[in-house]
């Protein structure tokens, strides 16, 4: 059974609610059909009912009428969640009538679902920015608690056998949201990484901090980073199998480990490789990919009070629909 397929058998085994803001998107309505005909999770899609409905005989689509339906030109919708809004943000010197206008954009409407406990997660992105996207669920949902920063993994899918990561899965962080981020959030992401690892990939995760020092033996202050860093992710998270500084192939390669970091408790058997910076994390994941003949799954959005994932606008529909099955694993083990 390879990840989807166990990601689909956890999705299908613990139904989850997705709100799915973009309702009268047609690779969103496509993806949502598909996850409504497999019993993946209960959809919730925001829009016009009337609008959705012709769009979906349009595209001849026939489980959307499973799917809630919220309006947010629904006056009741707006009395309902506007309030919880006003008590989010009135210390940002919001009003009421700021709130109400604010409540009827889908992407914040959908948030105020699940921060309201109608919902278990958000898809959004085929037609909203990555900063629309995160702004509403920085304003709405927030970080986890420990956590304030938000950042986003790749699950890489090596080939089969391969001698590195665990169960041929590696989490690479951050790859796609924070560009340089300080010791305290390079921590914060190590973690979140960590959450991942388990909530995603279901390995136990193993985590190094890279550098392109191991040990001491470059000097730096981009390698002082990476050693406070890993100071405090362990002070975050004590329970962790986790080093730094290393470099990456003291990382993941156990006699260069033997060689350059005896006594790592990694071993060089690390699964979760956290990167100092946006830029080396980019690059990195993205020359695996193309080098390695490696399958990146995400990214996907880690350190939200509750999982809300972002889209690229020339996503396909299967990209949506890998997308929920991910996000209801994240709400499934965010419960747990």
């Amino acid at each position: 059974m390879d990840l989807f397929e166990k990601l689909t058998a956890n999705a299908l085994a613990d139904k989850q609610r997705i709100v799915l803001p973009e309702g009268l998107e047609p690779r969103t309505l496509t993806a949502a059909d598909r996850i409504l005909a497999e019993g993946l999770a209960d959809i919730i899609l925001i829009g016009n009912p009337g609008d959705i409905s012709n769009m979906a005989k349009e595209l001849r689509l026939t489980h959307i009428s499973e799917a809630t339906i919220v309006d947010p030109a629904d006056e009741k919708v707006i009395d309902k969640y506007a309030p919880l809004f006003y008590e989010l943000r009135k210390s940002k010197g919001i009003t009421m009538e700021e709130a109400r206008l604010t409540t009827a954009n889908p992407l914040y409407l959908g948030c105020l679902l699940v921060k309201n406990s109608d919902a278990d997660g958000q898809v959004a992105g085929a037609m909203n920015t990555t900063g629309n996207v995160l702004r509403a669920a920085f304003q709405v949902i927030k970080t986890m608690p420990g956590i304030n920063v938000v950042s986003g993994a790749f699950v890489m899918l090596l080939p089969k056998g391969s001698k590195f990561g665990t169960n041929d899965i590696l989490i690479f962080a951050d790859c796609a949201v924070v560009p340089n981020p300080k010791a305290d959030e390079l921590a914060q992401i190590a973690v979140a990484s960590a959450k991942t690892a388990r909530d995603i990939a279901g390995i136990e995760p193993r985590v190094a901090l890279l550098s392109f020092s191991t040990k001491g033996s470059a000097k730096s202050e981009q390698v002082d980073k990476v050693i406070e860093a890993t100071d405090k992710a362990r002070q975050l998270d004590p329970s962790l199998i986790l080093d730094g500084e290393l470099q990456a192939d003291a990382a993941i390669v156990p006699s260069v480990a033997t060689a350059k970091a005896p006594n790592s408790p990694l071993s060089g058997r690390a699964n979760v490789l956290i990167f100092p910076n946006l830029e080396v994390g980019n690059i990195a994941y993205k020359l695996v990919q193309r080098l390695g003949g490696v399958q990146a799954v995400g990214p996907v959005l880690q350190g939200l009070a509750a999982p809300v994932n972002d889209l690229s606008r020339g996503c396909f529909p299967e990209d949506i629909y890998k997308t929920i099955i991910i996000t209801c694993n994240q709400a499934i083990g965010l419960k747990k």
